[in-house]
């Protein structure tokens, strides 16, 4: 009898190769023409822990990108600020902000378990039914939320009241909140309420993973696990295999990719991009070493502090911030650049003029554009 041949292994990509398709997908090699809507959905959704980083990601991304586009979106309720993957801020479209929002509930429910001990005595199906009439009638602050919760439940946790409140509603940051421009406190209602619409029942994970890959792949099942904030997807990919294809990185792990999805040469071209905090491309996936080198591991902040990061080549190579001018001239922005490694007099030259076309779009949608004041120096003693 003929010995059966094995079917050819799944050829190795290696960071750099790992690193240019997912900086393709996350429109982050070129400039695109999309509109904001359009590059919120593609990526699915934004980190958004602060209300400005939507705006520095979509400048890196966007050819000529304008803040009002985005500030317009979230006015006319078309995007929303809602917590979602890992548990965190994304900005998401509307139709997203309904159907995400329940495919994550395991995790809110996960999450809620952690405070039982705070919520003894306390019938949670009553406290989201109190959660939403209180929310609903007029948005609230989360202390509001929590006072009026502690009402009715005077002796339970405080704080794991709110985190309940949060965990089992689906609570939007309304605006002004988050508007380029404007200021506001945080407000809470329900997206169903914001928007007008129904949640979506609980959706079969299937597009989602399938969405995952078209923006950060190829990924492993832990990729998509860590980027959600979920679990037991394996049998999710596994029946899915048959339309996708796989790879393996370095290590010998699966990786999963749509088979039309673009992979670019590893030697393509990325130019300088500078992203705020907590940009997805940096949190999207378990082995971040495809755009993080592993001698800078956790070098993109400090403690509970989050810098900016600057690709160079597509990977980080410095950290960034923003402050106010000199004594000389306190109307001028000052944008500093700390280098984690050698910076070429290329790089410096490329991550100059990238630094000054970012600060004329921002300065020119709200920030003084007085002038600017570009250093290349150390803020941070990572040895301390």
């Amino acid at each position: 009898m003929a010995a059966k041949k094995n079917p050819a292994a799944p050829a190795m990509l290696s960071p750099r190769a790992l690193g240019r398709a997912t900086l393709e997908r996350q429109l982050l090699l070129r400039r695109t023409a999309m509109t904001a809507k359009e590059a919120v959905r593609h990526l699915v959704g934004l980190q958004a822990q602060n209300t400005k980083p939507p705006y520095y990601q979509l400048f890196a991304r966007l050819d000529g990108f304008d803040p009002a586009e985005l500030a317009g979106l979230m006015e006319s309720r078309e995007v929303v600020r809602i917590v979602t993957m890992r548990s965190t801020i994304h900005l998401h479209t509307a139709a997203d902000a309904l159907t995400l929002r329940p495919l994550v509930q395991a995790a809110r429910d996960r999450e809620l378990k952690t405070f039982r001990k705070g919520l003894a005595g306390v019938d949670l199906d009553r406290l989201g039914a109190v959660g939403r009439q209180l929310v609903e009638e007029r948005p609230r602050t989360p202390k509001e939320i929590r006072e009026a919760l502690l009402t009715e439940w005077p002796h339970a946790d405080q704080q794991a009241l709110g985190v309940a409140a949060r965990c089992l509603l689906p609570l939007v940051q309304v605006t002004p909140r988050g508007v380029w421009g404007k200021s506001g406190r945080v407000a809470l209602t329900t997206a169903e309420h914001w928007l007008g619409s129904p949640s979506a029942p609980v959706p079969a994970p299937d597009t989602t993973v399938l969405r995952y890959l078209g923006a950060f792949g190829p990924a492993s099942v832990q990729d998509m696990q860590t980027w959600a904030g979920l679990t037991r997807l394996r049998e999710v990919f596994e029946r899915l295999r048959p339309q996708l294809i796989t790879f393996r990185d370095e290590n010998g792990v699966e990786l999963f990719d749509l088979p039309d999805a673009p992979r670019p040469d590893e030697d393509t071209p990325a130019p300088p991009r500078f992203l705020p905090e907590f940009d997805n491309v940096l949190l999207g996936h378990a082995d971040r070493t495809r755009v993080i080198p592993p001698q800078y591991r956790g070098r993109n902040g400090n403690g509970n502090q989050a810098y900016g990061t600057v690709l160079v080549d597509g990977f980080l190579a410095a950290i960034w911030r923003l402050g106010a001018g000199t004594a000389a001239d306190s109307r001028a922005t000052t944008l500093t650049v700390q280098p984690l490694g050698r910076l070429s007099r290329a790089d410096r030259d490329a991550v100059t003029e990238e630094a000054v076309r970012m600060l004329c779009t921002m300065a020119t949608a709200g920030t003084d554009a007085h002038g600017y004041d570009i250093r290349f120096t150390t803020f941070i003693d990572f040895e301390r």
